[in-house]
């Protein structure tokens, strides 16, 4: 039998601070593609409202109660702020630095870090991320005052609301809390990646479900180019074909080129299948008979930041 123990060594936990604030604009299609940093974020005090019980009585007792929808809010302090947190402020560009309010207020994402200590290792016990989605940003009061024997940097501050995202098997959420002392390092560095960008990717925020994908199946395998069609040096290409190639991880960007050994490009339409792993390009015209193609397989970066090197594969159609 476990006997309980009250304020055990190293059990004796903490959170505090904010850092590294990123601002995610959210895109027409509900992505968050782009971040940029948010320095002078000085505080996030999240502020969940709801969850209210409704009590419901019959034959003279508390039959039961039902509990209101829970919503999340936050409310954020910073000297300072992103210019494309601009609009989501209300505000919009009607020349280079100059800016109209009133507007709408568009969507946003938003990560920060807290951090977790302990009475053994301090502050370097550990760390959480959060991220939160659907936000918007309730006008703000902003107190301008005279320089004086005092002087204090302004501080901005905002109400936002938030509109949950999907979760699978869950109920919609708009924040989610990544505890670094309770999963893999390797596959939070992963994410990291994702959120904060690398030479190779820009930093962006990924949805719940693609989070729950990448913690659930662990630290991705290296980005490979697993198969193309025709294969790398047919002398017999349809000259009807499609270029298919197929990678191991879903694919984030590319910069795929084909060509004829003469250096014409071949102009065509690139789709990609439902997990973003098989790319078709399917040229505008048929090729020529009798012709060699090169296809440089270059820029391509998977949703966790990895680049491929550079590789370049050939075919030859068949003759007439």
């Amino acid at each position: 039998m476990a006997i309980l123990s009250w304020d055990a060594t190293s059990a004796r936990l903490y959170e505090t601070g904010v850092q590294k604030g990123v601002l995610y604009p959210r895109s027409a299609g509900g992505t968050y593609p782009l971040g940029v940093v948010w320095n002078g974020l000085s505080s996030v005090s999240e502020s969940p409202s709801g969850a209210e019980p409704s009590p419901i009585y019959a034959d003279d007792i508390k039959y039961l109660n039902l509990m209101s929808v829970e919503e999340f809010g936050a409310s954020i302090e910073a000297y300072t702020y992103p210019d494309e947190f601009a609009a989501c402020d209300g505000s919009a560009a009607i020349a280079t630095g100059v800016y109209v309010g009133q507007q709408g207020h568009s969507m946003f994402g938003l990560s920060y870090k807290t951090t977790l200590g302990n009475d053994v290792d301090g502050s370097d016990y550990g760390y959480k991320l959060h991220l939160v989605y659907g936000a918007q940003a309730a006008p703000s009061e902003k107190g301008y005052q005279t320089v004086n024997d005092s002087p204090e940097a302004i501080t901005f501050s905002w109400e936002i609301t938030t509109t949950p995202v999907a979760v699978t098997g869950k109920k919609p959420s708009a924040s989610l809390v990544i505890d670094s002392t309770k999963v893999s390092a390797v596959t939070l560095a992963t994410l990291e990646d994702i959120l904060y960008g690398t030479a190779g990717a820009d930093p962006r925020l990924p949805l719940p479900d693609e989070i729950a994908a990448l913690f659930a199946a662990g630290a991705p395998s290296a980005l490979a180019l697993s198969s193309i069609s025709p294969l790398d040096e047919a002398n017999d290409a349809a000259i009807t074909a499609n270029i298919v190639l197929t990678f191991n991880n879903a694919i984030l960007r590319q910069a795929v080129v084909v060509a004829s050994a003469a250096g014409l490009v071949v102009t065509g339409a690139t789709t990609w299948d439902a997990t973003a792993k098989i790319m078709t390009f399917n040229p505008t015209e048929s090729l020529i008979n009798s012709t060699t193609y090169i296809v440089t397989v270059g820029g391509v970066v998977d949703i966790y930041g990895q680049s491929l090197a550079a590789e370049v594969k050939n075919f030859t159609t068949v003759g007439l």
